[in-house]
């Protein structure tokens, strides 16, 4: 089991306890439940999926990187394949708030780098803020998504978010988690691939400025990350962030060797100056910039 989860794991109910820990003991385990996984724990504890999910909340919040409030959130986006992935506020000590990402941020951008098509349910174990709110209003669930909340009737993102702004406001068709390819031609070694191919999957309808992000870890491996717009702007997500979600919920921590941008250099929307200065606080100063092109 990662030290991370091992003070969380003594609060969970006993039988909870003990049909987890052969999951959370795998070394492979990456802070998501594949739909067996969470089948199997609802036989053996009798929780519905509301109860479980919220059961599963301190293991979530245990990822939290709270270096700046000390305020540890844990959400967990439940997906229609059945998946359940977990997500958890971090902050960055040494750089602007604006590089803060929100748990629930967290666990649906942990959803949709893993390809979930649709999220149904959001579990959190504080009420979601406005900004949180608002990202969640882009995702092609809209407002019928669920949120669900200890010691209260699960809800919808409508009853969080009356008369909401979002794309359908711009008249925008293209949705948060529904699958895209802006066709962006691979080059480069494995790490500028993964980049370009981040950036060919990122949602920008508003600005058109595609970008994503490769890190290596000093483990070696590469975790990708794809930029997230909203319809109103601030809460979007930077292509930095998502990647390091990905290597959060992996369990590496921070430890970046090299990173590889990819985005176009004349774009509206610019990410290079950010993630570079982000980068240099999190120690990686090996920051290349793969320009973005099409056949």
């Amino acid at each position: 089991m990662h030290p991370r989860f091992q003070q969380a794991f003594t609060t969970l109910p006993s039988d909870l306890q003990q049909a987890i820990a052969p999951v959370l003991a795998a070394d492979d385990f990456a802070a998501r439940l594949t739909p067996q996984q969470v089948a199997d724990l609802q036989q053996q504890t009798g929780l519905d999926a509301d109860a479980l999910a919220l059961a599963l909340l301190p293991l979530a919040a245990a990822c939290a990187l709270a270096t700046l409030s000390h305020f540890n959130v844990g959400a967990i986006a439940r997906g229609a394949s059945g998946s359940w992935y977990f997500g958890a506020n971090m902050e960055f000590a040494g750089t602007t708030m604006q590089q803060t990402i929100h748990a629930e941020q967290s666990a649906i951008t942990h959803a949709w780098l893993h390809d979930e098509a649709k999220l149904e349910t959001v579990t959190v174990n504080y009420t979601p803020c406005g900004h949180c709110r608002q990202f969640m209003n882009e995702l092609n669930s809209g407002t019928a998504l669920r949120i669900s909340l200890p010691n209260r009737p699960a809800t919808t993102l409508a009853n969080y978010l009356p008369d909401s702004f979002g794309p359908g406001d711009l008249d925008i068709h293209e949705r948060l988690l529904t699958p895209v390819d802006h066709g962006y031609q691979p080059a480069g070694d494995a790490l500028a691939q993964a980049a370009i191919a981040a950036a060919s999957r990122s949602h920008a309808p508003y600005s058109k400025a595609h970008s994503g992000v490769a890190l290596e870890s000093v483990s070696g491996k590469i975790y990708a990350g794809r930029y997230a717009e909203n319809a109103a702007f601030n809460p979007s997500l930077p292509p930095l962030q998502a990647a390091l979600i990905l290597m959060n919920m992996a369990g590496e921590g921070q430890a970046i060797k090299r990173a590889v941008l990819a985005e176009h250099p004349q774009a509206l929307l610019v990410q290079h100056d950010a993630t570079r200065a982000t980068l240099a606080m999190l120690g990686c100063s090996d920051l290349h910039l793969a320009a973005l092109t099409k056949a």
